[in-house]
């Protein structure tokens, strides 16, 4: 009999699909209607067509790559985030990982609130004047 452990390899631990996220439910008005504008942008669809299927991917693999520049402070935040959701809500996930689902939420609040989402105002406070 062989003393060496037989542990599960990563297709099995991790071969599932990634858990389903969740978005915030859109708001709607006294009518039902929803507060997202679905005006057509300069590409003929509308906002909210733009991003209405749109989830953070999760852990998978993934295709497509970005390279974003940041500077030490903004790294130094994102390095500290991650390792206070280890340490106080014992949630582990790398930095692609939270940018991503901080990516996920500023587009939601965008579908949802758009000239008042938090990336309108953000964009519009740092613009030259």
């Amino acid at each position: 009999m062989s003393r060496r452990v037989s542990l599960p390899g990563a297709s099995e631990l991790f071969g599932g699909a990634a858990p389903k996220q969740t978005r915030p439910e859109k708001r709607t008005t006294t009518d039902g209607s929803s507060l997202a504008d679905d005006r057509p942008g300069p590409n003929g669809r509308g906002r909210t067509a733009v991003v209405e299927d749109r989830k953070s991917s999760g852990r998978i693999r993934h295709d497509t790559k970005i390279t974003v520049y940041v500077t030490e402070e903004e790294l130094l935040g994102l390095e500290q985030t991650r390792l206070a959701l280890r340490a106080e809500h014992g949630l582990t996930a790398d930095r692609g990982r939270i940018v991503r689902e901080a990516i996920d939420v500023l587009l939601a609040d965008f579908v949802d609130h758009g000239p008042d989402s938090v990336l309108v105002q953000r964009l519009r406070a740092a613009a030259p004047e």
